[in-house]
């Protein structure tokens, strides 16, 4: 049977790719901090599986219509067959229940709409099918959101870091085995970058690579456009954007550069990053890294300096934990679902 795990009968939610990385993430920020929910667990392609839960074996039945149709929400955290399904099964259901993709795999499907709860509060009944904006696409739309507030921007670039676990179990698993077998001498895995990550830095994948590095920047740049444009960020001049993958397991970090049309001072920046979303650490504090970001909810922000060549532009350096951003903006955006408030 599909493993159940309820507080209350609240909300009802189909979790696929129980079985992923930000599967499991998804299930403990919702058991902690989340509405009361109701979730079955199905794994990553929506077909039956063997699974482990808590130490235990446990398998995933297949995601089918009969079993979704009193659903509130289907969450998508696994792979492009389990999302393609769901949202087949949703469609042929008439939109009920609603789909709230974490994977950003749907964005370009017709009913799709672009939310970021980080950044603002989305209607969920501007469709049924909800995808939730990229971490790094969020974490940058936030930043520049805030500084604008304060000073008028003439232009950004940010290097985005991308951490292994994006590419889930087997990105991890990779990364860890390249590291352990360059330090004794043993032929390396690469069927995941297709390429040595482990010490090194990669600006794309190999060519027999699954995934293509490419393909993540445009999503990227694609949800902060969106973002940019559909909620009032108008005056805010789009970013550019270049994507590295770095040899570090979870946690992305942004060195993000800003030029203004005037002067700026780098406290007076700190000051207007400040908020609920984003901590700010002062010049004389440790500098954030991922590691110390890990999970963790929001961003920090530090080492925010003026460039010593442009006294209108500053530096940003930005991280936050991909998987518990995402999970807490999944979470946010349940606790809008009608069932919510029954």
């Amino acid at each position: 049977m599909a493993k159940n795990h309820a507080k209350t009968d609240r909300i009802k939610l189909a979790l696929v790719g129980a079985d992923t990385l930000l599967g499991r993430e998804l299930e403990n920020v919702l058991d902690n901090r989340g509405p009361g929910v109701a979730i079955t667990s199905y794994a990553s392609s929506g077909e039956g599986n063997f699974s482990e839960q808590e130490g235990e074996p446990v398998y995933l039945t297949a995601l089918e219509s009969k079993a979704i149709e009193t659903d509130d929400a289907i969450l998508v955290a696994g792979g492009l067959e389990g999302a393609q399904k769901a949202y087949r099964l949703a469609k042929d259901l008439g939109g009920r229940p609603s789909v709230i993709d974490c994977t950003g795999l749907l964005d370009q499907e017709p009913e799709a709409r672009i939310v970021a709860p980080l950044v603002f509060q989305p209607e969920t009944t501007e469709s049924w099918l909800l995808v939730l904006a990229h971490p790094a696409a969020s974490a940058l739309t936030l930043v520049l959101g805030r500084i604008a507030r304060r000073v008028k921007l003439r232009q950004s670039i940010g290097h985005i870091f991308e951490p292994a676990s994006e590419r889930g179990k087997q990105g991890v698993s990779e990364l860890h085995q390249q590291t352990t077998s360059l330090l004794s001498f043993k032929p390396l895995d690469t069927h995941i970058f297709d390429a040595q990550l482990s010490f090194n830095l990669l600006s794309q994948y190999g060519e027999e690579a699954p995934s293509k590095l490419s393909t993540v920047e445009q999503r990227i740049e694609r949800h902060v456009a969106t973002l940019l444009s559909r909620h009032g960020a108008s005056g805010i001049p789009m970013p550019s954007l270049r994507v590295v993958q770095a040899p570090v397991f979870h946690g992305y970090s942004i060195s993000l550069w800003i030029e203004c049309e005037s002067e700026i001072d780098a406290a007076a920046i700190g000051e207007a990053l400040g908020s609920a979303q984003i901590e700010v650490r002062a010049q004389t504090e440790d500098a954030p890294h991922s590691v110390g970001a890990a999970s963790q909810s929001g961003l920090i922000v530090g080492d925010i300096r003026t460039d010593r060549n442009n006294p209108r532009a500053a530096w940003h350096w930005i991280v936050g934990d991909n998987l518990r951003l995402t999970a807490d903006a999944a979470t946010d955006l349940i606790a809008t679902l009608p069932g919510a408030e029954r």
